[in-house]
C-alpha cells in the first residue's frame, strides 16, 4: 500500500503547469485503453478515384499527416514512400503514392500554408516526399517542436498520445510491408490511426493555447 502511494505521489509530481505528464513510462501506458482510428477511411490507389477525393478534402483546412515506407533490411538501403496519409476526426485519406505518384491536388495541399498539416518528426516525411515530386511544403506543424512550449519531454507518437489524448495506440504494423499489392485492413487501420491522433493531438492543445 506504501509502495502504490509512493509511486502514485511520483507520477503526481511528474505533471507540469499544463496538467500533461513531462515524462511518460512505459507502465502507464500499458494501463491506457487502446483505441484505433474508426473514421471512414479513403483508399486511393488509382487515378480514378482524384475528383471524388478532391472533392472531399475541399471541405478540410486542417490534417493529422503521416507516412508509411516499407522497410528495408540491408544497410545502406532506403526505399521510397510508399504511402501518404490525411486524416481529421472522422476521414482518413491514405494515397498509395507508389501507385499513384503524388497527384496535383494533394501537392497543392502539401504547398498551402494555410492548410494545416499536423505530424511527428516530419522533416524526413517531407525530404522523401521531395525525392518522389519537386515541392515547395508549408503550413506544417510538427508536434515535437509544438510540444515544447507545454513543457512535455517525451515526444514519440505513443507517448504523445497517451500523455495528451488519454489512450494508447499500437504499433504492430509499423513495419509491415506497405508495398503489399493488397493492404490488410490492419493495415489500414494502423495507417489511418497515425495521421489521426496527430490531427487530435494538434487540435486539443491548440484549443488549449486559444483559451
Amino acid at each position: 500500500m506504501k509502495a502504490g502511494f509512493q509511486k502514485k505521489m511520483m507520477f503526481r509530481m511528474m505533471k507540469n503547469s499544463k496538467g500533461f505528464q513531462r515524462t511518460v513510462e512505459k507502465e502507464h501506458i500499458q494501463g491506457l485503453p487502446l483505441k484505433s482510428f474508426e473514421g471512414r477511411i479513403h483508399l486511393i490507389d488509382h487515378p480514378r478515384q482524384f475528383h471524388s477525393v478532391k472533392r472531399l478534402l475541399k471541405e478540410f483546412t486542417e490534417f493529422g499527416f503521416d507516412t508509411e515506407t516499407r522497410p528495408s533490411f540491408r544497410k545502406g538501403k532506403t526505399n521510397k514512400v510508399a504511402m501518404l496519409q490525411l486524416a481529421t476526426r472522422e476521414d482518413a485519406f491514405i494515397f498509395r503514392i507508389n501507385l499513384t505518384g503524388i497527384p496535383d491536388f494533394v501537392k497543392a495541399i502539401l504547398e498551402n500554408s494555410r492548410i494545416i498539416k499536423a505530424g511527428v518528426a516530419i522533416r524526413d516525411d517531407l525530404k522523401a516526399l521531395n525525392h518522389i515530386r519537386s515541392m515547395q511544403t508549408q503550413g506544417f506543424i510538427d508536434l515535437q517542436q509544438f510540444v515544447t512550449q507545454f513543457n512535455i519531454e517525451d515526444k514519440g507518437l505513443k507517448k504523445l498520445t497517451a500523455n495528451i489524448l488519454g489512450f494508447r495506440i499500437s504499433k504492430r504494423y509499423q513495419t509491415s510491408n506497405w508495398e503489399e499489392d493488397v493492404l490488410s485492413e490492419p493495415q489500414l487501420e494502423y495507417a489511418a490511426t497515425d495521421a489521426w491522433v496527430c490531427y487530435e493531438i494538434y487540435r486539443k492543445l491548440n484549443d488549449m493555447k486559444r483559451q
